[in-house]
């Protein structure tokens, strides 16, 4: 994508798939509900015991136009600072669908202060990063820079997200890229499976939804559904801007009064309600005969990041796990079902996920197949999910939750990864819950639980399924699986 060495480090059009198994470990909900158990399964409204560790404090101060600024200093001499908006692509309806992932490509192009050559150079000779990225429900910029660039960092994603210019030849050159793009992602087949697994779960809501919209939105989205856009959405009690690193709260607030104090109050009118979106057990099927392998995703209707059953079904999604045949093992390891899946040969690879929203989620199975295969494969997957809601041992839960924490603290290494928690669980908790808190809570789940939850959202459930492979890969199977589990 790199067509000159200022795009080395300056990347407008990447763009991350939110999905369970790689970004959703961490928890978050609606604003302002903290992550509980509750009832005869210890969901204590308590906050964890405290517990005094060596672990920066992350300050959080609300503007009087609503955006909240937050930061954890850790007295690195780097940075990463950023705004996370909730705004994406499920609050966009037919006609303008792809209008938040177009914006994103747009946000680099140029401001009233600086040409998109100006832009690339003052980003290349600071050293930084700069980048974005859209999600079915959030748009996120930011910046990594060393901690005394801090000031320009946050003047230039000010500049960025209230004065682009949005020039016409600038969109009509990135209808081209993004059309591009979106022939990339065509041939990622996790990416398209997962599209396919949205669109028929989520049938006609926002949710079920692409994030780059279809193509003849792409060719006709104008300058005024961009601005449109920006007004509606991009209002200060949905903006957040986070930092980690070398980062002094006290500064950042003063630059975030500088910055943001009125601007933003100029986006009048009421902020969008969150669109409702109805789950559907269905499934939908493409044919490709050119294709060698069978690639499938299997999922049920989990809950939103909020919800009291959230940290069981991360527990639980962690106890399935995942498996490929590259890592040159499968009968020793803790996963039943890699075990069961390498001895039967049943399967290239597979992955659990739990992909959560702020009202809704999707728990489930992506596997890769041989054709011959995908009937026994799909019979195992069905038998381990019953296993977790009748027998699953406390020694496997003990195991699942020691691998559930420290996969968290291992994403957090770094400043960006720490700036991405702050800023996400800001908009979906309206604060940033402390390790101990967290470990608290997964520490209460227990065999008992998880049998009673997966019970709740797998048993004489109607999945959602999505495959892509040869039309003879799938006929067997479909009919009688949605009552089976």
């Amino acid at each position: 994508m790199a067509a000159s060495a200022a795009r080395a480090v300056l990347l407008p059009a990447s763009r991350r798939r939110l999905w369970g198994f790689c970004e959703r470990l961490l928890p978050r909900g609606a604003a302002g509900r903290p992550l509980y158990f509750g009832g005869d399964r210890l969901r204590s409204t308590q906050a964890a015991t405290q517990v005094v560790l060596n672990v920066p404090e992350t300050r959080v101060t609300r503007l009087e136009n609503g955006l909240r600024v937050a930061s954890e200093d850790s007295g690195l001499s780097t940075c990463t600072v950023g705004l996370w908006i909730d705004a994406g692509s499920r609050y966009e309806n037919e006609k303008n669908n792809g209008t938040a992932h177009f914006l994103e490509h747009m946000a680099f192009k140029g401001t009233k202060k600086r040409s998109q050559l100006d832009l690339e150079l003052e980003i290349e000779n600071m050293g930084a990063h700069l980048n974005a990225y859209t999600s079915r429900e959030q748009t996120v910029y930011y910046a990594k820079a060393f901690s005394k660039d801090l000031p320009r960092a946050v003047e230039i994603l000010a500049d960025i997200i209230q004065n682009s210019t949005l020039g016409e030849a600038e969109i009509e050159r990135e209808r081209g890229v993004i059309l591009r793009e979106m022939q990339e992602v065509e041939t990622n087949l996790q990416e398209v499976v997962f599209d396919y697994l949205h669109a028929t779960a989520y049938q006609n809501t926002a949710l079920g939804r692409t994030i780059l919209g279809p193509t003849e939105n792409i060719k006709s989205i104008k300058r005024k559904d961009l601005v449109d856009y920006i007004t509606t959405h991009y209002k200060g009690p949905r903006i957040v801007l986070a930092a980690a690193g070398g980062v002094s709260h006290d500064e950042l607030l003063e630059l975030a009064k500088f910055h943001f104090g009125d601007s933003l109050c100029t986006h009048k009118g009421e902020i969008p309600a969150l669109p409702p979106c109805k789950f559907t057990g269905s499934e939908i099927r493409v044919r490709d005969d050119k294709m060698p392998l069978a690639h499938l995703a299997i999922a049920v209707e989990a809950v939103g990041w909020a919800h009291p059953d959230t940290i069981c079904l991360m527990v639980a999604n962690t106890l399935i796990g995942n498996w490929d045949r590259s890592f040159g093992g499968g009968m020793n390891l803790s996963s039943k079902l890699a075990q069961l899946t390498c001895h039967g040969s049943l399967c290239h690879s597979f992955q659990s996920f739990n992909t959560s929203y702020t009202d809704t989620g999707l728990w489930g199975l992506y596997m890769v197949c041989e054709q011959a295969t995908v009937a026994d494969m799909l019979h195992v997957v069905q038998k381990e999910w019953m296993r977790l809601c009748t027998s699953v041992t406390e020694s496997e839960v003990a195991r699942a939750k020691n691998l559930l924490k420290t996969n968290m603290l291992l994403q957090l290494d770094g400043s960006t990864p720490i700036c991405e928690d702050i800023g996400r669980q800001m908009l979906c908790y309206n604060r940033r819950i402390p390790i101990p808190e967290l470990e608290a809570r997964i520490d209460a789940v227990n065999a008992e639980t998880i049998r009673e939850v997966c019970t709740k959202y797998i048993y004489g459930k109607s999945p959602a399924i999505a495959a892509v492979g040869k039309s003879g890969s799938f006929s067997p199977i479909f009919n009688c699986l949605l009552f089976n589990l």
